[in-house]
Formats: C-alpha cells, sequence, structure tokens
C-alpha cells in the first residue's frame, strides 16, 4: 500500500509516527536555568531537540518519512535536497532502512553538515545557491534519472508528522511539571517543526500558544500570518541562518500553520550568534545559529510574549566551530 505525501498531515498522522519512532527517536529533555530565567525576566524552559539523533529534531520527519515507504519504494532509494539538516537525517534513516540516499546541498552550506552527510552514507550533489540554481528543480531532474522517491524537507505528509512527535512529547512534559499556559516559540523555515507541534499543541495541550520565530528578512511566515496568503522571503539578503532561509510557508504547512498559530517573531544574526552564547553558557548546550532563533527570541523580545512561561525549541546543534567561537565572544548577559 503506497502512502499519500502531499496532503495537509492531521493529528492522526502525529500519533502513527510516534508509533513508528517510539523505539528509535531521541526523548529529549526539557530543561531550565535560573540565570536564563533572570535575562528573560520569565520562566523559560527549553526543549533541546539539539540534542536529538544527527542532531537536530529533523531526524524525527526522515525515520517517520522513510519508514512509511514500501519495501519496493525503498528499493528505489531516497533523494532530498536541504542545507544540511535534513539531509543528514535522511542519509542516516536511509542507511539504517538499507537503501540508498541521494542529497542535493548549496555549496555554501557549512561544511560540517556536507561532511556529515555525506559519512552518513549518501552521496552528495552540491549546487550553486547564491548562483541562482534551484534545488527544487535539481531534485525533480534527479528523481526522474534514478527513479527514486523525493522527501521534501517540510512539504510531506510523514515528514511534518514525525517533526509533530516533538509537540506530541514536549506537551505531555509540560503537564508533567504542571505547566498548561505557556507560548510556544519554534524555530521556523518552511514550517515542519511548527505545523507539526501547532497540531500535537492543539490535541494535547489546546491552552499553549505556538508562535514561529525566523530569522531578520526571512520573516516570510510572520508576515503571511498576517496577510493570511503565502509570503514570499527577501533571498537576496544573507543570513548566517542557513537552516532555515527558506523562500516561503510549505504548501502543506501553511494551512495548518493560519489555523493554529499566534503571531511570528523574527531576531537579527547577532541575536542569534548571542542566544547560542546563552545556550552554551547556560545549558551546556552547542545550538547553531537557526536553532538558536526561538532562544534569542525570548531573550531579546520578551515583551512581544504574552505568557509568564516560555518554551523555546533549540532545534538543531550542527554549527561550525567558526561560527560557534564567534558566538562565544558575545553576550547576552
Amino acid at each position: 500500500m503506497s502512502v499519500d505525501n502531499a496532503r495537509v498531515p492531521t493529528i492522526d498522522d502525529v500519533y502513527a509516527a510516534q508509533t513508528r519512532l517510539s523505539a528509535v527517536v531521541r526523548k529529549t529533555p526539557l530543561l531550565e536555568s535560573p540565570l536564563l530565567n533572570k535575562i528573560c525576566g520569565k520562566r523559560l524552559l527549553v526543549k533541546a531537540e539539539c540534542l536529538q539523533i544527527t542532531g537536530a529534531f529533523k531526524f524525527r520527519g526522515a525515520w517517520s518519512a522513510v519508514s512509511s515507504l514500501t519495501e519496493a519504494q525503498l528499493a528505489k532509494g531516497v533523494l532530498a535536497y536541504s542545507s544540511g539538516n535534513h539531509a543528514q537525517a535522511v542519509a542516516y534513516a536511509a542507511s539504517l532502512h538499507n537503501t540508498a540516499a541521494t542529497i542535493v546541498m548549496p555549496d555554501d552550506a557549512p561544511q560540517l553538515k556536507i561532511e556529515n552527510t555525506r559519512q552518513y552514507g549518501a552521496e552528495v550533489v552540491l549546487y550553486d545557491r547564491t548562483g541562482g540554481e534551484n534545488r527544487e528543480e535539481i531534485g525533480r531532474q534527479l528523481a526522474e534519472q534514478q527513479g527514486s522517491i523525493l522527501i521534501k524537507p517540510y512539504d510531506n505528509t510523514q515528514v511534518i508528522a514525525g517533526q509533530g512527535t516533538c509537540g506530541l512529547e514536549l506537551a505531555q512534559q509540560l503537564k508533567d511539571n504542571g505547566i498548561d499556559d505557556a507560548d510556544v516559540l519554534v524555530c521556523c523555515g518552511g514550517g515542519g517543526l511548527t505545523s507539526g507541534i501547532a497540531l500535537a499543541m492543539e490535541a494535547e495541550l489546546p491552552t499553549a500558544s505556538v508562535n514561529p520565530v525566523e530569522p531578520q528578512h526571512y520573516d516570510d511566515v510572520c508576515r503571511s500570518l498576517v496577510s493570511g496568503k503565502r509570503e514570499s522571503a527577501s533571498t537576496d539578503r544573507g543570513s548566517i541562518c542557513d537552516a532555515i532561509l527558506t523562500p516561503s510557508p510549505g504548501e502543506l504547512t501553511f494551512p495548518i500553520l493560519k489555523r493554529l498559530c499566534s503571531a511570528g517573531l523574527s531576531v537579527t544574526d547577532t541575536q542569534a550568534l548571542q542566544a547560542m552564547a546563552a545556550a552554551a553558557r547556560h545549558l551546556k548546550l552547542v545550538a547553531e545559529p537557526g536553532g538558536a532563533v526561538a532562544l534569542a527570541a525570548a531573550l531579546f523580545h520578551a515583551d512581544k510574549i504574552q505568557s509568564d512561561t516560555v518554551v523555546c525549541v533549540v532545534s538543531g546543534g550542527n554549527t561550525d566551530p567558526a561560527i560557534l567561537a564567534k558566538a562565544m565572544s558575545l553576550s547576552a548577559d
């Protein structure tokens, strides 16, 4: 039986993904630091998805998608395009399913992510992002040539469902801590993680508010929530937050974001770096710039957060040493 990967997922898809992931995925901790609470001026809890397998939440969606394929589909191999975290996750999930993976990555992606993707066993095809080459077109052509199964980074039903398992886990952790009212800030690119968490919160902790957080100039989701339609980002502007530099919300993710999410927030590259430093100093976590934007929003835009308790998902920790060193030279205190 084939799986429909081109429809807006429901909470039932998230529950099904949780069943498939339960023996494989790493349950990540919910952390708190009194010094971060002091900086934020609120109770601040951090969901450490940077400690997930392959160093980011993306393993949830990758395993969900690959594990949903039939034996005949797996025999064809899988293909993905990504700047790094989805790349590594699909590569590793494919290796665990004994199927081949081809990953299309920008040649300016962090070298750590490119090398890790190769180490997980994938064939990496580089393209010139800054020169205008289109990853979607390259991916489509390769999928046709190879006959492989394309697993998109966020516009895939099973990927979104897998990311939603982070929300189910978080909802239970909040309940266990007696918390039923919180603003949940989520690092957001195409919206796979944010929409998945929003579905989970609607079902398990409906009093919580889910807010996407994006880099400055790449606030297409924030603006889309205001206008009610999918807006585009100014992708000619640079940012160090490579993991979440997407041109617009996904076709499958935006209906969920529009229905369930509260207003979005955006942060500067400097604020993302300062949040990385804060995570390292106070929580002993390594975060990458794109994975730290939700924490940056809590530290620098607390006045825009309604609840007395704020939850930040640190979504990834695959950062180059030079970026981490730059971050550690700054301070959020």
